[in-house]
């Protein structure tokens, strides 16, 4: 035998030089396409079938299944995707790495690419000099297309020829010839080399070869491709690990989509192999039984005829599949983080503009509707679940008397002070860190500006709580009615926002909370000639009219800024970004 280590290492060589190629084209089609694809794949998958039109339409384009799966599983880990959209993404996915197949089949064995390959590197690596990064991209792109071919080209001078080395083919006929055992040790060697590889591209590549240079019959090159389909499973598998638990769904529904998909082509494996090459004969290629050189081209076929068929198989299974995978992988209760810790911020989110966002959002939202409607509601000396009832807030008011002994610091610096600050790192480090369009940038931008609302909110109500206190039970009925009064203003602002954030129609609640924040902004100085009138009349104190004007100026702003906040994270109607001077937050 012919064949030694330097061999053996050259062979590793051009599988180096083809992955490298594939990994520098598919990252120049992401950086070209990305920010497209993933906007498609955030909008276009309201059904299966558009979920399946749209990974098959991204896999195309950004050639690799592995990066649209690891997209999908970042989405599903943002909630941008749910379960059995991210399912019918994914089985587009399957269909649009079939496309790989092809162009290797075609440009790699049917035309040889390899002359101009090399001048193609040069012709690429001239654009890699231009000013426009989009330019830099394309230039990338044709050096990582033509390293596939180079690559391509050293794997098949690599390869042991059969003719030189005869004990090759004496060793693989020993696995060969075992009926269907032969089928699972190839689909296994399949499934193996795929995960170690980590590309099925290159995979199908070696499968290819092997055909070509009559290693393998067909037979045991498509049960190598049915391996492929599973070892490329496990990209999106490891991704899972560190991430939720609905993109470890979206992640085990792939590998069941693959599994059964081969299960049931392995019982009918025989007669699916002779319809393939009947296929190949009626589009002008030899029979794969009669010549090694026609194989490659019937994998290609067989590889696209059962990605279609398994997809148009199991689309009317998605939500059966969807059910069993929820059963696998339970959804977890929240309770295994605290409200003191942040919930979905996690440096996978990071990916993405599209899933930064998504989880600053979320983030957003969940402080708002928890922390701080929880502080400033018990600032008020009311139950959450009072401002949520239908109860009319002047019998809610009265009915709330009794005080809360609230420490609205401590609730600060336990609750909110370290989520705050974990969000505006997390936000500043995607602007910093991510290509953002002109509007994303803005979306950010707002979402800190809500939580620095948020913020400012909880140190004015600190200062109104304290006064609460004093005067909740108060012997004067003139200050207990005047801060009865603030108490229900502010109560009122709640409950709409609940109702804002909670209710399908909402305008009508948004209408109202235009006019409260309209309202606020107006009420400073008529709700001053109010305490001024109590002043002369030697109503209430000086100190307490002191406690009353600053209150009263802190409830214009609370409210102002509740509705800021709800208008940010729920309403996007208009752009709220004020230009105003803002508070500095608690420190």
């Amino acid at each position: 035998m012919q064949y030694g280590f330097t061999e053996i290492l050259q062979l590793l060589g051009a599988l180096g030089v083809f992955l490298f190629g594939m990994k520098v084209m598919s990252d120049a089609l992401l950086k070209l396409a990305g920010n497209k694809m993933r906007s498609i794949l955030a909008k276009m998958t309201s059904n299966r079938f558009l979920g399946i039109i749209t990974g098959f339409l991204i896999t195309s384009v950004i050639q690799s299944s592995s990066a649209t799966t690891l997209m999908v599983v970042s989405f599903s880990n943002a909630g941008l995707l749910t379960l059995t959209e991210s399912i019918s993404v994914i089985m587009g996915a399957n269909i649009g790495t079939t496309i790989t197949a092809w162009l290797i089949t075609i440009l790699g064995f049917k035309v040889s690419m390899s002359a101009i390959a090399l001048p193609l590197v040069g012709f690429g690596f001239a654009f890699t000099f231009a000013k426009k990064e989009k330019t830099q991209n394309i230039g990338s792109f044709i050096i990582g297309f033509a390293l596939i071919f180079i690559g391509l080209q050293f794997l098949k001078e690599a390869m042991p020829d059969i003719k030189n080395n005869p004990e090759i083919l004496s060793f693989l006929s020993r696995y060969t010839d075992l009926g269907y055992v032969s089928i699972l040790i190839f689909l296994l060697i399949g499934t193996v080399l795929t995960v170690v590889i980590q590309s099925s591209s290159a995979t199908m590549a070696l499968t290819l070869i092997m055909t070509a240079e009559g290693w393998i019959p067909f037979e045991m090159a498509a049960a190598m491709v049915l391996g492929e389909n599973i070892g490329t499973t496990i990209t999106a598998n490891l991704a899972a690990i560190v991430a939720n638990y609905r993109a470890k769904q979206t992640a085990r529904a792939h590998l069941i989509f693959n599994i059964i998909g081969v299960i049931w082509m392995l019982a009918l494996f025989y007669p699916f192999l002779k319809f393939v090459s009947w296929l190949s004969i009626q589009f002008g290629s030899d029979s794969p039984y009669l010549s090694a050189a026609a194989i490659p081209v019937a994998i290609s076929l067989f590889h696209t005829t059962f990605n279609i068929i398994n997809t148009f198989l199991l689309v009317w299974f998605v939500k059966p599949i969807a059910k069993i995978v929820e059963r696998i992988i339970p959804k977890r209760a929240d309770e295994t983080k605290t409200i003191e810790e942040p919930k979905f911020l996690t440096n996978n989110a990071l990916k993405y503009p599209e899933t930064a966002i998504a989880t600053l959002i979320k983030e957003s939202k969940y402080l708002f509707k928890n922390a701080v409607f929880e502080i400033v509601a018990h600032a008020l000396n009311i139950h959450r679940e009072d401002i949520k009832s239908d109860l009319k807030l002047k019998k809610l008011i009265k009915k709330s008397n009794i005080l809360f002994e609230t420490d609205i610091r401590e609730l600060y610096s336990t609750k909110i002070k370290h989520i705050y600050g974990e969000i505006i790192k997390f936000a500043t480090k995607a602007q910093s860190t991510l290509s953002l369009t002109e509007n994303q940038n803005k979306e950010i931008a707002e979402i800190k500006t809500a939580n620095r609302r948020m913020v400012e909110v909880i140190k004015d109500v600190n200062e109104l709580s304290r006064n609460i206190g004093l005067y909740l039970n108060s012997e004067n009925e003139y200050i207990k009615k005047e801060y009865d009064k603030l108490r229900k203003k502010v109560a009122k602002v709640l409950r709409v926002i609940y109702l804002f954030r909670t209710e399908k129609d909402n305008d009508r609640y948004y209408k109202i909370l235009k006019k409260l924040k309209e309202k606020a902004r107006e009420n400073k100085h008529t709700d001053n000639l109010e305490i001024d009138n109590l002043i002369r009349k030697d109503l209430i104190t000086v100190d307490m009219a002191s406690s009353l004007v600053n209150d009263n100026d802190n409830v214009n702003d609370m409210v102002k800024n509740l509705i800021i906040v709800a208008e940010l994270l729920y309403g996007k109607k208009d752009s709220i970004l004020e230009n105003d001077i803002k508070k500095a937050p608690m420190q």
